[in-house]
C-alpha cells in the first residue's frame, strides 16, 4: 500500500449534497444578489452549512477524507428499468435551478471534493465510495438522513442525521424498518415509495413487509413461497405483483459498482485556500460569512456593499440572527407565581405564540392537557394541567401527576390576556387551539396563523404543517410526537406522557410557531399576499370555528333505515350480477371483474395496466353500459349503492357527538390552492345531490325542534365570474336580463330560438358551458354527451367561434401562468400552476387547471367574503350558520325568523364581491327552507 492510499485508520465523510441544497433552500427567505438580482438563498444556506461542517469536523474522530456528492440530473439508469421512476416529483422551483451550479462552486471554494456523475444518482456514488472504503479497512460516515442509504450501514459504515445530530447504526435501521441493513432493500421493494414512484406491492407497508421478511428470510424466498401465506389478500397480492416487486427491488438497490475515475486517496481532507474562498463569498455578496471567514484566517474582509440581499419581489427581509433552538431553556410552570411572571412577559411583548396539548385530534371530544407559550427565541414554557401517571393499561393508577397547576385557575388567569385586543395571539393552525379554549369560555383575539401565511404565499406544492414548515423555513427538525406517544395498539394519549418529556415537546411547538411567524409575516408584502391573507384567510378562523362547534343535528334512525335498504338492494344486485355471469365472484375485485368482462365475456375495450390487470374504472364501465351491456350497468349500480352505504349511511352515524347529538365537521382553510374549503371528519361536501339516494341522505340532517334549516346557494357563480373576467358581452347581457343562460348559449351556437327549445339541445349547451370552464376536450365532451368525438369537437369549435373572448381568456391565462408560475384571482389570491410547462400527457391537465383556477378561485373567494361578513349581519337574529358546501351556505334559524334571515343573508352573499371588485354581472342567490337539508336545498 502506498503512503497516501486509503486504508485502516482512515475515516471518510460522504456528504449528501443534494439534501443539503434543498434544506438550505427552504431554510432561508428567497434572497437575491443585490448587484444583479440572481437568486442566492439556497447558495447562502449551503455555504453556511459547509462552513459549520468545516468548524465541527475536528477532534479525535475527525475525518481524514471527505467529499460532497450531488445528483447530476433527473434521468438515470433507473428510468430505463421503470419509465415512471420519480415521475410524481414536482418540477424544481424556478429560482432554485440557477443555484445548483453555484453550490458546486461553493464546494470547490471550500476545497472539498465535489462529485457527480451522469446517469447515476448521488446515492449510487455514495454507495460505491462507502463500499470501497469499507473494503479497504477504513471507516465511513454518511452525512444524510435519507432512508435509501440505510442499506449501506454496518461493517464500519454509519450515517449521521445532520438535522438531529444523531448517529444511525444497525440498531436505528432496525428500529425504522424492522430488519437489519442487509434486508432494507427487501422491505422497500415490498412497501414501495410514493415519493420516488416505486410501485412496490399494493397494500403492503413497512410493518407488514418486515413481518414477511423476518418470517421467510429474504424477498426471493418469500415470493417463492407466497402460496403458503395464510392471509388470502396478502397471498394474492404477492402472487399478482411478484414481477412488480422484483422491479421495485432493482429500483431501490444502490449500485456499488458505479464507474468512478478517481481513487479514495484523492478525497483527502484539505483546508480551504483563504483567497479562493473569500473571492467566492465576496462575489456572492455573503457579507456575514465573508467576515467570519476573514476573521478565522486573520485577514481583512473584502468590502461588500452594506445592503442586505432582498427577497424576490419585495422589501428586504434579512434572516434573523437567532441562536439555535435549545430545549434546555424551556420552563415548566408549576406555581401561580411563575404563571404571573409569564403573563407579565406576554403583556410586555405584546404578542405570544400559543399551542394547546390535548388528548386527541378532535377538538369537540379531546381534553385539554396543557398550554405552551412563547414570546421570543428560547423564551418558551409549558403549563401542564392534566397529566396522569401510568401508560393507560388496566393496572396503572391514573393518578394526577404532582407539580401541575389546576386547569380552572390557569384559564382564569390567562383569559384576560388571550382576549386582550392589544396582545396578538399567534398559532400554527390556531383554529384548533381557538376551539379548545372556546369550550372553556375563552375566545382568543386578535389572531395570527403561520399555516395560513404559508398558504397565502402560494406554496401549495408543500403541505403547511408545522414539521414541514420548520424544516423548510427554519432548518429545524421538530421533536416527534410518535416518539412520545407511540403508535398502534400501544399508543398513549398526551396526558400519559411524563412531564420531563412533555415539556420540551410542547414548548418547542410554541417557539417554532413564534419563529415561523417572524419569518413568514414579512414575506407577505413581497409576494403581494397581504391582502389575501388579511381579507380571505385570517378572518375565516373564528367564523369556521363557530360553525364547527355548532354542528348540525342528525337523525341516526333515518340513516340506519337507509343502510338496511341499501344492504337489501346490494344483495339483490349481487344476485342479479352473479346470474348474468353464471358464477359467483367478488364484485368488489377489479381484477376478477376485468377477467369476467374481457376474458370470459370477450367484451371490447379492455385495457391492461402494467400489472396485467384490466381497468374497470367508472369510465370503462359507463362506456360498456352505453353500448347496451347489462353487466357493467348493474355493477355501476352496485358500486354506487355500496359507496353510499359505507361512506354515508353507515359512517355518518359514528360521527354523532354523544354530548350534542350533532355532527361536527372540520373545515380545512388551507385545503386547496384555489381557496375552496375542504370538509373532513366527516366530509359533508361530497354527498350526491342529483340522485334520489343522495337527497334521502340529506334528509337525515335535520333542524332542532322549533327551528328550520335554510339553504342559500349561489346560482351559476362560476359562469358569472367567467363572463366577467373574460369580458363576454353576450353572456354578461344574458345574466343581466335574467335569461336562461344555457338556452341562450344553445341559441347562439345552433341558431335555434329560445322559445320551445328541444331540451336535448339545451342539455348539450349546458354541458359545454360548464365543460369549457374546466377546459374540456372533444373526447371528454363526447363521453359526457354520449356522442361521436367529431361531433363533440364541432360543438366546441362552434362555441369558440360564438364566444371568441373565452379562447382569448384561456390563451392569456396560460401565457401568464407560464411567465409567472402562478395565476391570481380577481381578489388577489395567488394560485401556483405547477407543471404548466410540462410536455406529454400531463400538459393538458396542467393547462386546464391554470385556466380554471382564477374562475374557481374567485368563486371560492366570493363565498369566503360572504361568510366573513355573515356573523355581523345576522347577529341580532335567532340563527347560526352551520355548513358551507361549495357554493351553498346552510343555516339553522328559529321558525319565526326565516324571512328576515333569508333577507339578511342574501344581501350579504349577493354583495360579497364589493367593494374590492365591482362585477359586471349580477350575483344571484337562491334560497330554500325546510325541516331537513333536502327540503331546504
Amino acid at each position: 500500500m502506498s503512503e497516501n492510499a486509503f486504508g485502516k485508520g482512515h475515516h471518510l465523510h460522504l456528504i449528501d449534497g443534494s439534501a443539503f441544497i434543498f434544506r438550505a433552500y427552504h431554510a432561508l427567505p428567497p434572497l437575491t444578489r443585490k448587484s444583479d438580482g440572481l437568486p442566492i438563498g439556497a447558495v447562502a444556506g449551503f455555504s453556511n452549512m459547509l462552513w459549520k461542517y468545516a468548524q465541527d469536523a475536528k477532534g479525535s474522530d475527525a475525518p481524514t477524507h471527505v467529499a460532497v456528492i450531488f445528483d447530476h440530473s433527473a434521468k438515470t439508469f433507473r428510468n430505463e428499468i421503470y419509465a415512471d421512476y420519480k415521475a410524481n416529483r414536482p418540477p424544481l422551483p424556478e429560482e432554485l435551478v440557477p443555484q445548483f451550479p453555484l453550490t458546486r462552486d461553493a464546494t470547490r471554494a471550500f476545497n472539498i471534493a465535489c462529485i457527480e456523475l451522469e446517469h447515476y444518482e448521488a446515492d449510487d456514488i455514495i454507495a460505491t465510495l462507502a463500499c470501497q472504503a469499507r473494503d479497504a479497512g477504513g471507516r465511513v460516515t454518511i452525512i444524510s438522513s435519507d432512508k435509501d442509504l440505510m442499506q449501506l450501514v454496518g461493517g464500519g459504515v454509519v450515517m449521521l442525521d445532520p438535522i438531529k445530530g444523531k448517529e444511525i447504526g444497525p440498531d436505528e435501521v432496525h428500529d425504522k424498518f424492522g430488519v437489519g441493513p442487509d434486508r432494507v432493500v427487501d422491505i422497500q421493494a415490498l412497501a414501495g415509495d410514493s415519493v420516488d414512484n416505486v410501485p412496490g406491492a399494493p397494500g403492503i407497508g413497512i410493518k407488514t413487509a418486515a413481518l414477511l421478511i423476518n418470517e421467510y428470510g429474504d424477498l426471493e424466498n418469500l415470493l417463492a413461497n407466497a402460496e403458503q401465506i395464510k392471509q388470502p389478500k396478502r397471498r394474492q397480492t404477492l402472487l399478482d405483483y411478484a414481477d412488480q416487486i422484483r422491479v421495485s427491488k432493482r429500483l431501490v438497490q444502490l449500485d456499488c459498482e458505479t464507474p468512478l475515475d478517481f481513487g479514495l486517496e484523492t478525497l483527502e481532507i484539505r483546508d480551504p485556500e483563504p483567497d479562493t474562498l473569500l473571492d467566492f463569498l465576496t462575489r456572492m455578496e455573503f457579507r456575514t460569512l465573508t467576515n467570519r471567514v476573514a476573521e478565522k484566517f486573520a485577514l481583512e474582509a473584502p468590502a461588500i456593499p452594506d445592503t442586505p440581499a432582498s427577497p424576490a419581489g419585495g422589501a428586504p427581509v434579512a434572516a434573523p440572527d437567532w441562536p439555535p433552538i435549545d430545549h434546555e431553556l424551556y420552563r415548566r410552570i408549576g406555581t401561580m407565581a411563575e404563571l404571573d411572571e409569564v403573563i407579565a412577559t406576554i403583556r410586555e411583548a405584546g404578542a405570544v405564540a400559543i399551542d394547546t396539548e390535548t388528548t386527541g385530534l378532535n377538538e369537540m371530544t379531546a381534553d385539554l392537557v396543557g398550554i405552551s407559550l412563547c414570546t421570543g427565541p428560547g423564551v418558551a414554557c409549558y403549563i401542564p394541567m392534566a397529566h396522569v401517571a401510568g401508560g393507560g393499561d388496566l393496572f396503572d393508577s391514573g393518578a394526577r401527576v404532582e407539580g401541575q397547576l389546576d386547569l380552572e385557575p390557569v384559564l382564569a388567569a390567562l383569559k384576560p390576556v388571550l382576549e386582550d385586543d392589544a396582545i396578538l395571539k399567534v398559532g400554527q393552525n390556531i383554529k384548533y387551539d381557538w376551539k379548545m379554549l372556546a369550550r372553556h369560555g375563552i375566545r382568543m383575539k386578535p389572531l395570527e396563523d403561520t399555516m395560513l401565511m404559508s398558504y397565502a404565499l402560494g406554496s401549495e406544492l408543500f403541505n403547511h404543517g408545522m414539521d414541514g414548515l420548520a424544516e423548510r423555513v427554519l432548518g429545524h427538525k421538530c421533536l416527534s410526537i410518535k416518539d412520545l406517544i407511540g403508535s398502534g395498539k400501544s399508543q398513549i394519549t398526551f396526558d400519559r406522557v411524563p412531564l420531563d418529556k412533555a415539556t420540551p415537546y410542547a414548548a418547542e411547538d410554541a417557539e417554532v410557531t413564534w419563529r415561523l411567524w417572524q419569518m413568514l409575516r414579512p414575506r407577505l408584502p413581497g409576494h403581494a399576499a397581504t391582502t389575501a391573507y388579511e381579507t380571505l384567510e385570517r378572518p375565516m378562523i373564528p367564523v369556521l370555528a363557530d360553525m364547527e362547534m355548532a354542528g348540525i343535528k342528525l337523525d341516526p334512525e333515518h340513516l340506519s333505515r337507509m343502510s338496511n335498504v341499501f344492504a337489501q338492494r346490494m344483495a339483490g344486485l349481487e344476485d342479479e350480477i352473479h346470474g348474468l355471469v353464471g358464477t359467483r365472484f367478488n364484485i368488489g375485485s377489479p381484477k376478477q371483474l376485468g377477467e369476467i368482462l374481457f376474458d370470459q365475456m370477450g367484451l371490447a375495450g379492455g385495457k391492461q395496466g402494467k400489472t396485467g390487470a384490466y381497468s374497470t374504472s367508472a369510465d370503462v364501465l359507463e362506456d360498456l353500459a352505453a353500448e347496451g351491456h347489462e353487466l357493467p350497468a348493474r355493477v355501476l349500480d352496485w358500486r354506487q349503492i355500496s359507496k353510499l352505504k359505507s361512506t354515508y349511511t353507515d359512517a355518518l352515524q359514528t360521527h354523532v357527538n354523544p354530548d350534542t347529538g350533532r355532527v361536527h365537521t372540520c373545515y380545512a382553510i388551507a385545503g386547496a390552492a384555489t381557496g375552496r374549503l375542504a370538509s373532513t371528519e366527516p366530509n359533508l361536501q361530497n354527498i350526491p345531490i342529483r340522485s334520489d339516494e343522495g337527497r334521502r341522505i340529506r334528509e337525515a340532517f335535520i333542524a332542532a325542534p322549533g327551528h328550520k334549516l335554510i339553504s342559500l346557494d349561489y346560482s351559476q357563480i362560476e359562469l358569472r365570474v367567467l363572463a366577467h373576467v373574460a369580458d363576454i358581452p353576450a353572456l354578461k347581457q344574458a345574466f343581466r336580463d335574467g335569461i336562461d343562460i344555457h338556452a341562450m348559449t344553445a341559441s347562439q351556437m345552433f341558431g335555434v330560438p329560445v322559445e320551445g327549445m328541444d331540451p336535448m339541445i339545451r342539455r348539450q349547451a349546458k354541458a359545454i358551458n360548464f365543460g369549457v370552464i374546466y377546459g374540456i376536450s372533444g373526447f371528454g365532451l363526447a363521453r359526457n354527451l354520449r356522442i361521436p368525438r367529431a361531433e363533440a369537437q364541432a360543438f366546441i369549435d362552434t362555441y369558440f367561434q360564438r364566444f371568441p373572448e373565452i379562447r382569448a381568456y384561456m390563451d392569456r391565462t396560460v401565457a401568464n401562468a407560464r411567465r409567472d408560475g402562478f395565476v391570481r384571482t380577481i381578489f388577489g389570491r395567488r394560485i401556483p400552476t405547477p407543471g404548466i410547462d410540462t410536455k406529454g400527457p400531463a400538459a393538458g391537465g396542467a393547462r386546464r387547471a391554470a385556466i380554471n383556477a382564477p374562475i374557481q378561485g374567485a368563486a371560492a373567494d366570493i363565498i369566503r367574503r360572504a361568510m366573513i361578513r355573515m356573523p355581523q349581519a345576522i347577529r341580532d337574529l335567532p340563527a347560526r350558520m352551520l355548513l358551507q358546501v361549495h357554493d351553498e351556505l346552510v343555516f339553522e334559524v328559529r321558525e319565526d325568523a326565516c324571512t328576515p334571515l333569508i333577507g339578511a343573508a342574501r344581501k350579504v352573499m349577493e354583495g360579497a364581491a364589493e367593494p374590492a371588485v365591482k362585477l359586471s354581472v349580477p350575483i344571484v342567490v337562491d334560497a330554500g327552507t325546510g325541516d331537513n337539508w333536502a327540503e331546504a336545498h
